[in-house]
């Protein structure tokens, strides 16, 4: 069995119980609002969740469930009066989603609570039930909660993450002050109105005299959607309504006070290092992590960050995997939200593309452009008039005479690709994008080069998901394309060194070697290094369909290895091998991550790092040593782009890892595999055809 990080939860806390119901227990529950029957995301947690939602009238042993205190949680709350049903109530958990619901956007979790509501105070909901009685002292559980606090401060992940967190910040120093959506039922349940956050607004100035006061306006404000409680008569020479669409997290980080009524904002404020002041009685508030104007109170508890953090965001939710269609964990949740919200940050402004081949234009449409559709543009005119409207340039970064500017941003396949070639049309489920360079070109930085500098030091849950995504890639035995076959029999004994044969034309070739870039002098060199040794060659896929260049006549491999590996699978080549020497190919990075030792005579991307034997032109601006697990973090997870070819959405790296493990990948329609067979025939024109 594949082991991904779904499934590896066996040391992660088990939620608590706060309901005597039994969880395994499929329980009826009848709504009365359309919202449950519009929203397809919402009715689903909820059946995975245990309940089947129905239409009627309840009976005994049913239940009522109504979308937290909405307009319309009256119609529910009448029945259950009148037949004595009890009630739960569903609201948004606290991540949510890329745009407000009211954009459209689906949520990746509920909060399902069968005693009252976290934000109101009048009566005790599950989730106060675990704040005033969970133990909250699993080390593992804290741990968790620890690092998930890190990695949604270090993507800039909140309740809604529609932002660019590039968008510059006031200068620090101002005070922040929380305006809430007109009528929100967390306001209205904290007896809180107008009056409130204008005494709140007084409060801010006259404990903070001559610093500045922003007003930070609500997402469904800023959309549309719904008024706020301040007016444009509230501001003056020192308070500005802020209504840039900044990272939280950012703009937090520069407060020097923090004013709130009940907004989430306020929670997510404690975990930014503040300790808010708060004038409603929202979920979070009581436990000694709030300057709190109006306590509640019963809430006598103190608590950690952590372990209110744990409380509301790892046990008392539903969590929702889209791509399993399963609920998941919050590690699972964060995973598939930081996904989304990287395409949507990207892709937002548009795209235009140059050097991007016919063939791959619909794949490219559904990777980059499912905000906006994405403009194939290869004259330099039509790409600066493309540019002018605020869209973003991308550029096929092998591509030959496409012009290119200070602001372009380079695209290529990324490292767990597909199943079959992109020679042969099979369209990628990974892509790369880079602002600084390419990964294959040491002749200038590139933006996995600062990634794999900042992932020198790993905190434990990064590292633990490098090792999982290692283990996981090396039980499947996948490697970038997926083909060949892994049957290896009668190879000579002896101390076997791989010898990967390249395409001699590839752009890493041109860019990443000097007096060894051919796969004749790479044949040479190994076999002088090591006259005595059983040389394997494995001849490029590319270059064994006639596609690329790269060919050794049958006369050169006779004299220089002991067996040449016909289109075999490069896994297969690695586990019976005891070495690999190469110039750049990716080969030698999966043999690395299967123990092997590598040579490399060129500057691939995983050159330089301590990791490998360099022989190459290495540039010296590597000179950091690093562990396996930060390159594997860097390379797979950070750097690619992954979509997921099921549902058809952006999507985590184990996604694709498990869709390739598992076979459900799209197979190359009729026309692809046709024009495949042509480029076989007119391989010696290629320019046709080749990216």
């Amino acid at each position: 069995m594949l082991v991904l990080p779904a499934a590896a939860n066996e040391m992660r806390a088990q939620p608590f119980k706060a309901t005597a119901a039994d969880p395994n227990a499929r329980r009826r529950l009848f709504i009365y609002n359309g919202g449950f029957l519009k929203d397809k995301r919402t009715r689903r947690i909820l059946k995975l969740a245990g309940y089947d939602l129905r239409l009627g009238l309840p009976k005994e042993g049913d239940l009522i469930g109504v979308w937290g205190h909405s307009p319309t949680s009256h119609r529910g709350e009448s029945v259950a009066d009148k037949r004595e049903t009890p009630i739960i109530r569903i609201e948004d958990a606290f991540l949510r989603s890329v745009l407000p619901g009211r954009s459209g956007s689906a949520p990746i979790g509920l909060s399902i609570d069968h005693k009252g509501m976290h934000y109101d105070p009048a009566q005790l909901s599950d989730l106060e039930d675990i704040l005033s009685h969970h133990p909250l002292d699993d080390t593992n559980l804290m741990n968790r909660a620890r690092a998930c606090i890190a990695r949604l401060h270090e993507a800039h992940l909140t309740k809604y993450t529609g932002f660019d967190p590039t968008t510059p910040c006031p200068e620090p120093g101002y005070v922040l002050v929380f305006d809430q959506t007109l009528n929100d039922a967390s306001v209205l349940k904290s007896k809180a109105d107008r009056s409130t956050f204008l005494e709140m607004l007084v409060f801010a100035q006259e404990e903070h005299p001559g610093k500045k006061v922003l007003i930070k306006t609500h997402p469904d404000t800023l959309a549309g959607h719904r008024e706020g409680y301040f007016k444009p008569s509230d501001v003056n020479q020192n308070v500005k309504f802020f209504t840039n669409a900044v990272s939280p997290w950012t703009l937090m980080e520069g407060a020097a006070a923090i004013y709130t009524v009940s907004s989430q904002l306020g929670f997510e404020a404690i975990f930014a290092g503040h300790k808010p002041r708060v004038f409603g009685q929202p979920f979070y508030a009581g436990w000694g992590l709030t300057l709190d104007e109006r306590p509640v109170p019963r809430r006598q508890r103190q608590l950690s960050r952590a372990q209110l953090f744990a409380a509301a965001m790892i046990l008392y939710p539903k969590w929702y995997d889209p791509y399993r269609d399963c609920l998941c964990d919050l590690e699972t949740a964060i995973d598939t939200l930081d996904a989304q919200t990287r395409a949507w940050r990207e892709d937002h402004k548009g795209w235009v593309a140059s050097g991007i081949r016919l063939w791959k234009r619909t794949p490219f449409q559904r990777a980059f452009g499912q905000t906006l559709p994405v403009m194939f543009k290869d004259n330099q005119g039509h790409v600066e008039a493309a540019i002018s409207t605020d869209r973003r340039h991308m550029v096929w970064a092998s591509a030959k005479d496409v012009a290119v500017s200070n602001y372009t941003t380079y695209v290529e396949d990324g490292f767990l690709r597909s199943k079959g070639l992109g020679a042969e049309l099979v369209a990628p489920l990974s892509l790369v994008l880079d602002d600084l360079g390419i990964y294959y070109d040491p002749t200038r930085p590139s933006r996995l080069e600062e990634l794999v500098r900042m992932r020198k030091i790993l905190r434990p849950d990064q590292k633990q998901r490098a090792e999982r995504m290692t283990a996981a890639l090396i039980q499947a035995r996948l490697s970038k394309y997926n083909v060949g076959s892994p049957e290896l029999v009668d190879l000579p004994k002896g101390h076997r060194i791989l010898v990967p044969g390249q395409v001699e034309d590839d752009a890493s070739i041109l860019t990443g070697t000097k007096s060894v870039n051919t796969n004749m002098a790479l044949l040479s060199a190994a076999r002088a290094a090591h006259p005595d040794a059983v040389i394997l060659y494995k001849p490029h896929p590319d270059v064994e369909a006639g596609l690329r260049k790269g060919f050794v006549s049958n006369e050169d491999l006779a004299h220089l290895c002991d067996a040449v590996l016909h289109k075999c699978d490069p896994i297969a080549a690695i586990d019976v091998s005891n070495e690999v020497w190469t110039m750049t190919s990716l080969l030698g990075f999966e043999a690395l991550l299967r123990g092997k030792t590598v040579t490399c005579l060129g500057a691939p991307f995983y050159a330089g790092w301590g990791l490998t034997r360099d022989l190459g032109p290495v540039p010296a601006r590597r000179s950091t040593e690093i562990a396996l697990e930060s390159l594997v973090h860097a390379a797979f997870i950070d750097y690619p782009r992954y979509f997921d070819p099921i549902t058809q959405q952006p999507c985590p790296a184990e996604v694709v890892l498990e869709r390739l493990a598992s076979g459900k990948v799209p197979k190359p329609k009729p026309f692809n595999r046709i024009l495949s067979k042509l480029q076989g025939l007119f391989a010696s024109k290629a320019y046709f055809w080749r990216s």
